[in-house]
């Protein structure tokens, strides 16, 4: 998928990690940032109806996990382990 930079986002000092317990390409996602040290914002979508809807603003319409926001305000969607390298290493 694409990077997008949305805005009007409110940017944070943490990564946020928009995701499901039951979706693959979020584990992966998940193990990447924890075997890379990276300090992330875990927010289950299925628990958290304000941040499902914040998915689906961003994604017009869709649940597309995982939603990863950056604190410049870039956003990645279901990124492979290659694009998040890419993200970190300025590519």
């Amino acid at each position: 998928m694409s990077e997008t930079v949305l805005q009007d986002s409110k940017t944070d000092q943490k990564i946020k990690l928009y995701a499901t317990t039951w979706c693959g390409d979020c584990r992966m996602a998940k193990r990447w940032f924890d075997a890379h040290g990276i300090a992330y914002d875990y927010i289950n979508i299925e628990e958290d109806e304000s941040a499902a809807e914040y998915v689906m603003r961003v994604n017009k319409g869709y649940r597309s996990v995982p939603t990863i926001v950056f604190p410049d305000g870039s956003i990645l969607v279901e990124p492979s382990s290659r694009e998040l390298a890419a993200k970190f290493s300025g590519k």
